[in-house]
């Protein structure tokens, strides 16, 4: 375990002591949310992402470890186990480099090699190896003759023989580490079109190179994806005479009559056993990385979409764009009730514009509308124009937003979706389910497969599995760090709050209408299985508001309202005063004149956690995602043919790739910024200068009309 400690430790750079710590807490089933926000004394304050990357190598180093064990205890039964195994396999830092070590005991399927093991010519292997015996090797293969077991000429003995030496170099682990990072140093990846007239998206590919060494992830996806389309044909070019050469001088002794048999021996090896080997290990060690670091991309851009800015306050129209069969319209109020629902057809083929404008200015006028949230699907540009010019003429003041209406229809088609509007048309919940993201993106796109909400690079390609552990992380620290007000929160939202799980989510719902709204957060243990473990873990992100206790507007956690109390009346305050407005902005000043380190030891207290419930007494019940950028809202409509060069417009980020970011400028296509042009100074992660959901200035500086294509700068 101390190895694990230590090689985690030199990873993220962080303190042994933090990174025991931490294994500790989540040995003892506690989440990630909940030991980022309620145990930063132990872990000495390591953020969420920090303690999932922790969490995610102490599972791997613990494969590994259990792996080792298992190749030790099968060599150690087979009577081969050496010190110097022994070694390797303490020394070994990869499965794959485990596996490379136990290759040559591993029961294998019936092979060339195991063959002629069975003809009984490992003896004459011996001889070969070994370069020494003066006799011709004609006259000592004739030994090993032997009809019964099929060695019928002294030829037949030899090659038998060289099969096995074959094999035995293609096991050694040092040849094929050796190897190994040659190739990763030297080879080149080469692309060729398969289907050399058709045209593709992978076009670019269709004469290319580039050094394994050197490519990045999001080519690496893309050729993947083109060889399965099977628009490409990928091969890695290796160094291989240097890699043929190095096991020749490693294993040739000299000019003999052995020599021309081993330098046969040696290609065979190379080109039968090894290079396709190799070949599959680097296609997947590429592709490994390359997965990791869309996961990352997708992570990091889902959580920025979730931390959205809400518009609370508004009721809005949803409007979900189409042509043949009409623009869904739903209309919900300041808490996300459904009001109303129609379907008008202002886009072609029956171009009833006159209709819809009077249908949605009468429920403009009705419902007192304060936005219109328009979905960027089919039709989204057409709709556009007609909603900039139906808001000109109601009675009030109106603006209109576009959002992103990735999953929607997954959702509208969803279980979830059925139970929440049994008796609303499919079709319609879509509409629903855009005016709800502009309103809280949060607590809407929980309801979606992480998967399905538009933001990612090649996520339908990776490790599936892997990709939705990852995101249901995210979810989690996006869920956790807003919290979730637990008298109004749907049990999708509840589900993804450290402690709780679908069933418990439920079981809150249900008690919440049996029993009316919860007071305290204490009454959530009368709730079945929502035992004291998960209540510890849950109650510090629960929100109650009008209740019994004022600390839960807050993320103060119960095992800190006496300390917290304490704390308000050394100050000359009681909990009640922090709903006072006035008495809260007089407190502030006397909290600003804390002296943490003197007050955390009258309390009794760690410096993080008070400084913590400082800041939460500072702002209680305030949502930390109105520091997030908030939605472009616009009152008028631009087209592909209003662009010119060097126009400089204020777009909102959409998406964010490894080469650089899309934005949304207002017309039908998202304009690409390439990571080029994002600064005058080198840029190597797109994602280090913007974010999902940022507000940017931006200048036109490429214009493809024929391709609906916007090239755009961020250098001004």
């Amino acid at each position: 375990m101390e190895k694990i400690i230590v090689t985690i430790a030199n990873e993220l750079n962080v303190k042994q002591t933090q990174v025991e710590a931490t294994i500790k807490l989540i040995d003892e089933g506690n989440t990630i949310p909940f030991i980022a926000r309620y145990r930063k004394e132990a872990t000495g304050g390591l953020s969420d992402e920090t303690l999932r990357d922790l969490g995610e190598r102490l599972t791997y180093l613990r494969n590994l470890e259990a792996r080792k064990e298992e190749v030790t205890k099968s060599i150690e039964a087979q009577g081969k186990l050496t010190e110097e195994i022994v070694k390797d396999l303490e020394n070994a830092i990869t499965l794959a480099e485990v596996e490379d070590i136990y290759r040559p005991y591993k029961q294998k399927k019936r092979t060339r090699a195991t063959i002629a093991k069975e003809k009984g010519l490992e003896p004459l292997v011996t001889i070969i190896f070994e370069q020494t015996d003066p006799r011709d090797l004609e006259e000592i293969a004739k030994e090993y003759i032997n009809e019964e077991k099929q060695v019928n000429t002294t030829q037949e003995a030899i090659k038998g023989a060289l099969d096995i030496i074959a094999e035995n170099l293609s096991d050694d682990p040092n040849y094929r580490k050796q190897i190994k990072r040659i190739c990763y140093r030297e080879s080149v990846l080469e692309t060729k079109a398969a289907k050399p007239e058709e045209k593709s998206n992978y076009e670019m590919y269709y004469e290319f190179h580039e050094n394994v060494n050197r490519i990045p992830s999001h080519r690496i996806l893309a050729i993947n994806r083109g060889e399965k389309e099977e628009f490409l044909k990928v091969k890695i070019q290796k160094p291989e005479d240097k890699i043929v050469n190095i096991i020749e001088r490693k294993v040739i002794k000299g000019q003999s009559q052995y020599t021309n048999y081993l330098q046969e021996c040696v290609l065979d090896s190379w080109k039968r056993l090894i290079e396709p080997s190799i070949e599959r290990e680097i296609r997947s060690d590429l592709t490994e990385k390359a997965e990791e670091q869309a996961i990352k991309v997708f992570g990091k851009n889902a959580k920025q979409l979730l931390l959205g800015a809400p518009l609370k306050g508004l009721t809005v129209m949803g409007f979900d764009p189409a042509y043949r069969t009409g623009c869904k319209i739903a209309v919900i109020d300041e808490t996300g009730k459904l009001l109303d629902t129609i379907t008008v057809y202002p886009t072609e083929p029956q171009n009833d514009v006159a209709g819809a404008e009077k249908t949605l200015l009468a429920l403009i006028k009705k419902h007192q509308i304060d936005m219109i949230a328009i979905g960027n699907g089919t039709a989204s540009r057409e709709s556009e124009m007609f909603v900039a010019d139906l808001i000109k003429k109601a009675d009030h003041t109106v603006h209109y937003a576009i959002v992103s209406e990735a999953g929607a229809s997954v959702y509208s088609a969803s279980k979830l979706a059925t139970q929440e509007y049994p008796d609303i048309n499919v079709s319609l919940r879509g509409a629903i389910s855009i005016a709800r993201r502009l309103q809280d993106p949060l607590a809407e796109l929980v309801k979606i497969d992480p998967k399905a909400i538009g933001v990612g690079q090649y996520q339908h390609d990776v490790n599936q599995k892997r990709l939705e552990e990852s995101l249901t992380g995210v979810v989690e620290d996006a869920v956790n760090k807003v919290g979730v007000d637990v008298n109004t929160a749907t049990p999708s939202l509840l589900s993804y709050v450290s402690g709780l799980n679908s069933t418990i989510s439920k079981n809150i719902v249900k008690y919440r209408d049996e029993n009316g709204k919860l007071k305290n957060r204490k009454e959530l243990l009368n709730v079945p299985k929502l035992g004291k473990v998960a209540f510890t873990q849950c109650a510090g992100f629960l929100r109650i508001y009008d209740g019994d206790n004022p600390f839960e507007i807050t993320a103060v956690h119960p095992e800190s309202y006496d300390k917290a109390e304490q704390l308000l009346i050394q100050i000359g305050y009681k909990p009640q005063d922090i709903l006072d407005k006035e008495k809260l902005n007089q407190m502030k000043t006397s909290l600003k004149n804390v002296n943490i380190s003197k007050t955390a030891k009258e309390l009794d207290i760690g410096e993080m956690t008070l400084t913590d419930i400082i800041e939460e007494l500072n702002k209680p019940g305030r949502d930390p995602r109105e520091d997030m950028p908030k939605p472009i809202l616009r009152n008028d409509v631009l087209k592909l043919e209003d662009l010119t060069e060097g126009m400089v417009l204020t777009g909102t980020v959409r998406n964010v790739i490894d080469f650089g970011a899309f934005v949304d400028i207002g017309v039908k296509h998202d304009g690409l910024v390439h990571i080029s042009e994002m600064s005058e100074s080198f840029v190597k992660n797109p994602s280090d200068i913007v974010s999902v959901g940022d507000i940017v200035k931006v200048k036109v500086i490429g214009i493809d009309k024929e391709r609906q294509k916007v090239k755009l700068s961020m250098k001004m």
